[in-house]
């Protein structure tokens, strides 16, 4: 029987309100001992060894947190007495938090991170099962080098491509129009498509010892949003995310800012408000080639490659060739 390391960070999965409901509830209010108690099939699937670093909200994670629990992983994952790990985490900024996994764990075990839309406390909670399926997930022969994954209502999603589409519903996360990466039914995994993007142990930030990242933000256009927003942005920070319009465009006087600031060694990296689509090169909102384009990546998954790409290098063709290889 494999054993598989639990580590828990809070979440709604560890949430408690009002017996019985959904909502108006404390996240990160349980121990993980508690929710694996629950569950009591468990013991069937694999040893199961739990590690509670955290018990917070999700919207308390930060970059100082993401470096922690990537080393916590990364040191369990190098016991060889450890197959795989599962990560309980608040759903709310998940999808960040799996990214900067999915670049920075340096093992071929599988890493699993999931949790709920609905408390403990409630009557119908899906916590406990999506534990289950992650556990059942993490111990599968054909997970190991498919980097870090997701589970959430039977569905696998990739590291890089989980995202939270819906704030109400127990099924809240997609893969936009790429699709999952298969499916399970209880404890039976079904896989039909991989990652190609780099990650993991194939991954250049993975062997890199972290110790603080730099200051990266996001700037949202809106029709008449004033440039000023990029200069006061660029006082803090070293490289600007642009939430644009369309195929992350945006109006002349934020292409003025943008070429003004970029001459002051500010790196810029377009995204879109748009949900679906991807990113190219532009002649029209970009002529000179200023920003990197984000890909397929939200904007709050390109803030998290552009801060470990400025830890590397602020060489603006190596970090947009980063951009096509992530």
């Amino acid at each position: 029987m494999k054993t598989i390391a639990i580590v828990a960070t809070g979440g709604t999965i560890a949430g408690v309100g009002k017996a019985g409901k959904t909502v108006a509830y404390h996240a990160g209010e349980i121990n993980i001992n508690q929710i694996i108690e629950s569950i009591p099939m468990l013991k069937d699937l694999a040893n199961i060894k739990e590690y509670q670093v955290l018990n917070v909200d999700s919207n308390e994670m930060n970059p100082y947190r993401w470096i922690e629990l990537s080393k916590t992983i990364n040191e369990l994952l190098s016991n060889n007495n450890i197959d795989g790990v599962v990560v309980t985490h608040g759903t709310d900024t998940l999808d960040e938090t799996a990214y900067y996994l999915t670049l920075t764990i340096n093992s071929h075990k599988p890493v699993v991170i999931t949790g709920a839309m609905r408390p403990a406390s409630a009557t119908s909670t899906d916590g406990p099962f999506n534990l289950y399926e992650a556990v059942a997930l993490a111990i599968h022969n054909e997970a190991y080098g498919q980097g870090v994954m997701g589970v959430f209502s039977s569905t696998i999603y990739s590291g890089r491509d989980i995202q939270k589409v819906n704030n109400f519903k127990v099924d809240a996360f997609d893969q936009k129009a790429l699709g999952c990466l298969g499916y399970m039914q209880d404890q039976e995994v079904y896989f039909y498509s991989k990652t190609f993007k780099k990650h993991t142990y194939l991954s250049r930030f993975s062997k890199q010892d972290i110790k603080e990242l730099p200051n990266v933000g996001i700037v949202y256009f809106y029709a008449g949003a004033s440039s000023q927003i990029l200069y006061d942005m660029a006082h803090y920070h070293q490289g600007i995310i642009i939430t644009g319009s369309g195929s992350g465009n945006y109006s002349q006087e934020w292409l003025k800012a943008i070429e003004d600031l970029s001459q002051q060694g500010t790196i810029f990296v377009r995204c879109s408000r748009v949900t679906q689509g991807i990113i190219f090169n532009d002649e029209i909102f970009d002529p000179h080639h200023l920003c990197i384009p984000g890909n397929t990546l939200t904007p709050q998954k390109a803030r998290v490659l552009l801060m470990l790409s400025l830890s590397q290098t602020h060489d603006i063709d190596e970090i947009r060739h980063i951009f096509n290889e992530y």
